[in-house]
């Protein structure tokens, strides 16, 4: 059979023509070498034909216009030499740049997403129309991905949009939606969906009768118009609102940045010039490879079903219910309501319940546009929240989600009461973050109905959702837990039962560790400085202060029940609560929060309070003190393999970006172990055989050095 085409060329009106993107057997439009060629292989036809008034370009496929470029041919290329990577850029650039040469005027009619290599061929098109579809949304993602647009985005925006809009964009790596690129000068226009295509027809006839297409086309393609004094000013203030953002790890946004200021004072052709030859200090680093791997890791998760099983289909969750009404029942009670989902609270407290209630209003009625309450949102949401305290409402549910007290012998007497009233066939959840479901299960007459569904918090923030198999529980119960975490915006990972389950069990060896560095005398901001020079969102001991010291003491002692031939049962932990040392909900931890403080200050009691603890004292380097706190992360990871607590290896590190931010500029925790290699990891572990079973190399990764493997294969 002939291979379809991606691009369809017809003529709705015998002087317009229209390119219409519609990738075969695709759910996105993509923007790969062959449809590139395909692309301007229309261009050349249309070229010569000298009568066209307009030439419009749409996609067919409804809710998405063109998703980007194939960044599977990225990962191709990642070796290429400097001259390949300017010749990529060229390439796209001077096939897009054609759309503003055109013999006519260029509209591009846009529904739905378009963004990164499909946002810069739009904007080279003399005009824009987006449709008002809530999905729509233009932006320049490269700098999430360690790059910057490289077929032309940042000579072309900032001569279409200004330069303050275009730095704005292509350093954030936001999308913007359709009003704003109409505020902005990006869209011409914003209609209804099925009025796109007229629109665009309109368009073309009005800019064909006026010729001010070819004004801007002039303007654009020659310097930028602006003060060398204003010039200065968004140079350094964009910059330091960069680095603010970035911390000096993310190169992409500066090199932007510099690269658009410095175009300003040349021609397109030159500023065109000068972003390929930029793009040479990006493309392929280790940055770049590493930001590449979380899209992959991403991508990977919004197709996974959860269950290796084919035919196993999730259940649909059409009533929701949510036991317990403290801060993580609330937070997983907005989440569904700002998806539009019905749902049921209920806690044995009234007062709680309604309290509850009022806080999530709060939350719900946010909005991200305006950065203020909504009560038009409020309104329009609240009637979805339904609050109970029987437990007949709650067992007509198809889901059951319980988000009570971390204490099994008060689930397990909820399950008693709850289970005999459910249906057959609905589920029941449990959001416990370190209680083992088959403990839990262990008295259910539906162990198989059954599965752990544990939320991250803050919920509103946390993408992570921890989705647990017990020893019993059905496909089709996993199937549906993550069917319907992704239903709410979340990024499920299936993790078989066990302590700590994926995100604690890796956690909790690194936060161990601080305390024996402090054990040894390691100053407190010694032990903060490696973590966050690592790129960890805060310190260990920052952590703990924010857990709560008791919080963080139940887990670790979990863990040492479990493995106390390599967790270290520090005293120091148990000296803090009974001295109320909790942390943040005490006002004193670690840190000092007295004051009502959100970020604690030193403490000056701390160090006399340490005293006890005390042992010998060394002095450690800033490379050994990293990996002390990180190789025991990954030892405990390696033995999650082992044990095949995950299914995949990218789940750890999906799990520990996504879970307790581990940087992603660094790939995740097995991918930056990879960049070290096995064997160069067994060599850093020979200092530390002293601190025993915790710093011994496991058998997997004895074996991966000896074999030369990798955890990406």
């Amino acid at each position: 059979m002939p291979e379809k085409n991606a691009l369809c060329l017809s003529f709705p009106q015998k002087n317009i023509a229209v390119l219409t993107f519609d990738m075969p057997d695709k759910g996105a439009n993509i923007l790969s070498a062959t449809v590139l060629d395909e692309l301007e292989s229309h261009l050349d036809e249309l070229e010569n034909q000298r009568d066209l008034a307009g030439l419009i370009i749409i996609s067919g496929k409804p809710g998405t216009f063109i998703a980007g470029a194939d960044i599977r041919e990225f990962v191709t290329s990642l070796q290429a030499t400097e001259d390949h990577i300017v010749a990529m850029c060229r390439r796209g650039q001077t096939l897009f740049r054609r759309l503003s040469t055109f013999p006519c005027v260029t509209v591009a009619a846009i529904d739905g997403i378009c963004v990164g290599g499909g946002a810069e061929l739009a904007i080279w098109c003399d005009r824009r129309i987006l449709s008002s579809r809530t999905s729509t949304e233009y932006g320049f993602p490269e700098v999430k991905l360690g790059l910057y647009p490289g077929w032309g985005g940042t000579a072309r925006t900032p001569r279409v949009i200004g330069l303050s809009n275009a730095v704005e964009m292509i350093t954030s790596g936001d999308s913007i939606d359709p009003q704003t690129a109409q505020k902005n000068g990006l869209a011409a226009d914003v209609v209804a969906p099925e009025q796109l295509m007229p629109a665009a027809l309109s368009l073309v006839q009005e800019e064909e009768l006026t010729k001010r297409y070819l004004k801007d086309r002039e303007t654009w393609s020659g310097t930028i118009n602006i003060s060398e004094t204003e010039l200065g000013f968004l140079g350094v203030t964009a910059s330091a609102h960069i680095r603010n953002q970035t911390k000096g790890k993310y190169p992409a946004p500066e090199a932007a940045l510099e690269l658009m200021l410095s175009g300003t004072n040349v021609d397109i052709e030159a500023a065109c010039q000068l972003e390929a030859e930029g793009m040479t200090a990006l493309f392929g680093s280790p940055i770049n490879a590493s930001l590449l791997n979380i899209f992959f890791l991403t991508d990977r998760n919004k197709k996974d079903s959860g269950i290796d099983e084919n035919g196993v289909e999730a259940q649909d969750a059409n009533q929701v219910s949510v036991i317990g009404a403290g801060i993580m029942g609330a937070g997983i009670v907005a989440a569904h309501l700002k998806c539009r989902i019905p749902i049921l609270m209920t806690d044995t407290n009234e007062a709680a319940l309604q309290s509850s209630a009022s806080a999530i209003i709060k939350e719900i009625s946010y909005n991200k546009q305006t950065k203020s309450h909504d009560v038009q949102r409020a309104i329009g949401l609240s009637p979805l929240l339904n609050l109970t305290m029987s437990d007949a409402e709650v067992s007509r549910s198809d889901l059951v989600i319980e988000a009570i007290v971390e204490d099994a012998g008060i689930k397990k007497e909820l399950y008693a009461r709850l289970e005999p009233l459910m249906r057959d066939d609905a589920i029941l959840m449990s959001n416990t973050s370190t209680i083992p479901i088959g403990t839990l299960a262990a008295d259910l007459v539906h162990p198989d109905r059954f599965v752990g569904m544990h939320f991250f918090n803050p919920v509103r923030q946390m993408k992570l959702v921890e989705v647990i198999r017990g020893e019993k529980t059905s496909d089709n119960a996993v199937a549906t837990a993550v069917a319907h975490a992704k239903r709410i915006g979340k990024s499920p990972i299936v993790v078989n039962d066990g302590p700590g389950f994926l995100v604690n069990r890796v956690l909790l060896p690194y936060m161990h560790e601080a305390l024996e560095l402090l054990s040894e005398h390691v100053a407190v901001e010694d032990i903060e400085r490696a973590a966050k020079s690592f790129g960890m969102p805060m310190g260990p001991l920052t952590l703990y202060d924010v857990v709560g010291i008791d919080t963080a003491l139940y887990a670790g002692r979990t863990m040492w029940e479990a493995y106390p031939d390599r967790v270290v049962a520090s005293p120091i932990l148990i000296g803090m609560l009974k001295a109320e040392r909790l942390g943040q909900k005490s006002g004193l931890g670690f840190f000092s929060y007295q004051g009502n403080k959100k970020r604690g200050i030193p403490d000056p009691g701390l160090a006399k309070f340490l005293e006890p603890y005390m042992g010998e004292a060394r002095q450690f380097t800033k490379d050994e003190l990293t990996y002390r706190l990180f190789l025991p992360m990954l030892l405990e990871a390696t033995r999650v393999l082992e044990e095949e607590i995950v299914r995949d290896a990218r789940d750890v590190d999906l799990g520990l970006i996504f879970g307790l931010g581990f940087p992603p500029f660094k790939g995740g925790l097995l991918f930056w172990a990879d960049t070290i290699g096995a064997a160069n990891i067994v060599e850093l572990l020979k200092p530390f055989k002293h601190l025993g079973e915790r710093m011994k190399p496991t058998p997997l990764l004895l074996e991966m050095a000896k074999d030369g493997r990798c955890f990406y294969q």
